[in-house]
């Protein structure tokens, strides 16, 4: 099974109408997929299917947006966490519709990354929708890059935000929809190349009016070697590269 040399950091490959289609798809076009998952209820499932690939991981995650009804859920994803390196989709939403639930948001994360510190090998993938310096401050407290690698998925904070998460080891992955915002590109942009990567966050993002794919991240290549100034090739080989840095630091 060759490989595309595309990387999909985020992507609920659970959530999309076949599954073990969805998973066949990634592995068949050689795309590198982590398959997140919004309850640790999901990962015995994910984990059955992406296992007997090369391209697709899981990860065990308990989505900030599920945690007023599932809070409980913490503590099986507790006793999951010694069978995969890959968390996510973990974090805090301080939106309107998830607000009420923040500070139960917190108390979980907080006990996410005490496991992952403790742990010292995760790779983790962090929601932190309108919720960026709570995140970034949580991190620092208990996450610092020693213990694991953090990537800020679809982040929205500002520039200075961004800068933040970047003096304390963070990575970022981008999709095709972030480089449709003239203000997230402006923070994308003075991200350092080195700390890049690419995702997709399907099936909740939309390419030619279905949802997105993994097979579909050279859209997200294109724009950012438009962001840039760089070639194509340049950037894909640039993201296969800090994919491959976050794996071999996080052993």
């Amino acid at each position: 099974m060759g490989s595309s040399g595309l990387v999909d950091f985020h992507c609920h490959l659970d959530l999309y109408p076949d599954h073990a289609a969805a998973v066949e798809r990634c592995e068949r076009d050689g795309v590198f997929t982590l398959a997140v998952t919004t309850t640790p209820k999901a990962w015995s499932r994910n984990h059955e299917l992406a296992k007997l690939t090369r391209h697709v991981r899981a990860a065990l995650g308990l989505h900030p947006q599920l945690v007023a009804d599932r809070a409980q859920e913490i503590v099986l994803w507790e006793e999951l966490l010694s069978h995969t390196r890959y968390v996510g989709e973990v974090g805090l939403d301080a939106g309107p519709r998830f607000y009420k639930s923040f500070d139960k948001q917190k108390e979980v994360f907080n006990r996410v990354l005490t496991a992952c510190a403790a742990a010292r090998n995760k790779i983790l993938t962090v929601h932190s929708v309108r919720a960026a310096k709570v995140v970034l401050d949580m991190i620092e407290q208990h996450m610092p890059p020693p213990r694991g690698r953090v990537v800020l998925h679809w982040f929205t904070g500002t520039a200075a935000e961004a800068r933040r998460a970047v003096d304390l080891g963070c990575y970022f992955s981008i999709n095709a929809q972030m480089l449709n915002n003239e203000k997230h590109r402006a923070v994308v942009r003075g991200v350092p190349l080195d700390r890049l990567l690419t995702e997709t966050d399907g099936p909740f993002t939309q390419t030619g009016g279905r949802p997105s794919r993994p097979s579909d991240i050279p859209i997200t290549l294109d724009g950012m070697a438009d962001l840039f100034g760089k070639d194509r090739g340049w950037i894909e080989a640039a993201v296969m590269s800090n994919l491959k840095s976050i794996l071999s630091q996080a052993e």
